[in-house]
């Protein structure tokens, strides 16, 4: 448990700075609670035009960090893409040394401004495209959405690929969190952290099934009815369920059963019925057969699926969901290390 987020068997909720993390994925925008995350309370109207206005200003990318994506081939790994959109940006940071609670802040805002942009332009270059500029009128989600598919999709996806994201934006309980935490606390270079959370991630990619497994198991199964066959041969031969084996709620992760709700009004508007009937069915099954249940990244991998993303491309959006809270744990270890200097003084 942290003081940015809290979840446990006795409870059947997970909070984020006290708030319920399924209540702010349907009432609050990601820039709302990416706030939430930093400050430790949602933002009064002056506060959050103030936020929003900083990391629109910071969404462009660097020429330099520019011409660094160009120059790597596409067959780089797009977290690899990632981490060193990171370093530069930490390189060209003039206060990049500037771990007071403010500049952390600062960091967290332009790394959450650019990041979608490194994303969209890493996606659109190995799919033959040329770049799209960010739009400054434009909302984060719409906005990323925009850059990566060239035009801004229906407002219901735009609206399930942010409950996404507000999903995530306050992880602190995941693997790259905990990296984070004894990172930080050793030096607080918020640059630094966030590439090792990168990394942590991308090595706990086969697990999660953002790295495609769960796209390679839905195309396995192809349709509901092959199902329990398909599972009970993976099952025989010793095989890990993609996007399986969450137990810390005893009616699993509620932001499961919130990301199903988005999950289906996606593939109303795309053609997925057949992907959320494979979806009810292996949960059902799967359950009788193990009494696990699905872990939040199996709902948003077939989420981002069907909105268009590519399989690589899953893993990097959420390093974009999970930066608030990243940046919250390091400015907390920051403070924790001062605090403790100070008493030993």
């Amino acid at each position: 448990m942290t003081t940015l987020s809290m979840a446990g068997p006795e409870c059947d909720s997970l909070t984020v700075r006290g708030h319920s993390a399924v209540e702010l994925s349907r009432w609050r925008s990601f820039e709302e609670v990416a706030y939430l995350v930093w400050h430790g309370a949602l933002p009064e109207r002056d506060e959050i035009l103030a936020q929003v206005r900083g990391e629109r200003a910071q969404r462009a990318i660097e020429p330099a960090i520019a011409a660094a994506i160009t120059d790597e081939p596409c067959t780089a790994h797009p977290m690899d893409i990632l981490r060193t959109a990171v370093t530069l940006l930490g390189a060209s940071d003039p206060a990049a040394d500037d771990v007071s609670p403010a500049a952390i802040r600062a960091k967290g805002l332009r790394l959450c401004a650019v990041m979608p942009s490194v994303i969209a332009m890493d996606y659109r270059r190995r799919h033959g495209l040329g770049a799209v500029m960010p739009r400054g009128h434009l909302s984060y989600a719409a906005n990323f959405l925009c850059m990566a598919f060239g035009k801004v999709p229906a407002p219901q996806i735009v609206a399930a690929f942010e409950a996404s994201l507000v999903l995530y934006a306050g992880y602190g309980l995941s693997d790259p969190a905990i990296t984070v935490r004894p990172v930080a606390a050793a030096d607080p270079d918020v640059y630094g952290s966030v590439a090792a959370a990168i990394d942590a991630l991308k090595g706990r990619d086969p697990v999660c099934g953002l790295s495609g497994s769960v796209i390679e198991m839905l195309n396995e199964i192809a349709i509901a009815d092959n199902v329990r066959p398909w599972l009970e041969e993976a099952l025989a031969d010793g095989g890990q369920i993609a996007g399986f084996g969450h137990r810390v709620h005893e009616n699993g992760d509620p932001r499961v059963r919130a990301m199903r709700a988005a999950l289906g009004k996606i593939a109303a508007l795309r053609g997925g019925q057949d992907v959320l009937e494979i979806y009810d069915a292996l949960t059902a099954t799967v359950y009788e057969l193990t009494g696990l249940r699905p872990s939040l990244e199996f709902p948003v991998a077939l989420a981002y699926h069907l909105i268009g993303f590519d399989a690589a491309t899953f893993s990097p959006v959420l390093v974009a969901a999970c930066l608030p809270g990243w940046t919250a744990c390091i400015a907390g270890e920051s403070a924790a290390s001062d605090t403790a200097g100070k008493q030993g003084e």
